[in-house]
């Protein structure tokens, strides 16, 4: 669990957060009703935040640290890092229940943006790239709307509630 009050691009771990339902995390830069992310801001302000909770996958860290990086939870901006959970081929509308409260519903992809590269440089590379076909793929977390709040914790088991069917890939957001 990971969340910082300022602009920043890791966010420092926590012993818990606390979301709060159409808000985001509690204390996070990037709570609220409308969008937090200074890019989206600038485009447009009044745009709903449909970025409030990032997750991302521990596999990717796992992936990227075997590749010669150093990256820990919440070095690449995540608020919750999860592990076991395929977080890329979830559906759009998926809700994921935290711990014993909360639920976000998934909305769709993170963009990686340069920070990355900023970060530790050719990691923008490890985390955007191409499939077979030539299509883009991003690897750097879900985004995500909170539903329900509660307090959530590391090792909090993490249930999925897929949507009903037909099922939509998801996008960047």
């Amino acid at each position: 669990m990971s969340r910082s009050g300022e602009y920043t691009f890791t966010k420092p771990n926590q012993d818990a957060v606390t979301l709060v339902a159409g808000l985001g995390i509690e204390g996070d830069v990037h709570q609220g009703v409308t969008v937090k992310h200074r890019s989206r801001v600038r485009r447009d302000p009044t745009q709903p935040n449909l970025r409030q909770v990032h997750l991302m996958h521990a596999e990717l860290h796992d992936e990227l640290n075997a590749s010669g990086f150093q990256v820990a939870p919440g070095q690449l901006g995540e608020n919750v890092t999860t592990r076991g959970i395929d977080l890329l081929d979830l559906p759009t509308g998926t809700r994921l229940h935290l711990g014993p409260h909360a639920v976000v519903e998934v909305t769709g992809l993170r963009n990686p943006c340069p920070q990355i590269e900023a970060f530790q440089e050719g990691l923008l590379k490890q985390v955007v790239g191409r499939d077979e076909d030539g299509n883009v793929v991003r690897k750097a977390g879900i985004m995500s709307v909170v539903l329900v709040g509660g307090e959530v914790r590391p090792g909090d088991e993490i249930r999925v509630e897929l949507p009903a069917e037909p099922h939509s890939p998801l996008v960047p957001v």
